[in-house]
């Protein structure tokens, strides 16, 4: 087997390279990405995670951020105030976590066209929709049900739309069918 070539190459200082611009692009590699708006422009750089995060009034260990009872008194230890020196990132987190979050989900053409078959042609018989050919995927009841439950909270206006449609039709196919639920 061959050896390992080894480096004989003393090792020298090279004078043109930017010592200065190269610790400033490592520092911006290792330093991680904050996604939080607030947070990121709060936070110094040449502070610790853990005391920027204390004057933002955060906790930077979940373990530490609420006192343990003492067992034998039943009593936690009242801890001395932090000092939040930037409450405003405090603040602006409350705000946007109070805000009303509006479910943006929608379904795909597909699917809502399957569930309205599978509601048309069977009601609420889930076993039977899982055995309509048009089951292309084979899902079982509780997969299409789901799926139904799903389409209901996505489009609810759409679904109620749907079935006034159904309902009408007074077909003698559709007769012996079960009825629909409406949520």
């Amino acid at each position: 087997m061959p050896k390992a070539k080894k480096n004989s190459h003393r090792k020298k200082y090279d004078y043109d390279k930017d010592r200065k611009k190269q610790k400033k692009q490592f520092m911006k590699k290792s330093r991680p990405r904050i996604e939080d708006k607030s947070i990121r422009h709060a936070w110094d750089n040449y502070k610790t995670s853990k005391k920027n995060l204390e004057d933002m009034g955060l906790a930077f260990d979940p373990n530490y951020s609420q006192p343990i009872r003492n067992p034998e008194t039943g009593f936690a230890p009242t801890p001395a105030a932090p000092v939040v020196t930037k409450p405003y990132v405090l603040q602006k987190m409350e705000e946007e976590a109070s805000q009303r979050f509006d479910d943006d989900k929608s379904l795909s053409r597909d699917l809502i066209d399957f569930v309205q078959h599978m509601v048309r042609e069977h009601g609420e018989d889930y076993k039977a929709m899982a055995r309509d050919e048009k089951n292309y995927y084979q899902d079982t009841p509780k997969q299409i049900q789901r799926k139904v439950n799903e389409y209901k909270r996505c489009h609810p206006k759409l679904f109620n739309a749907f079935i006034q449609s159904l309902a009408p039709n007074a077909n003698p196919q559709s007769s012996s069918q079960p009825p629909v639920i409406v949520c």
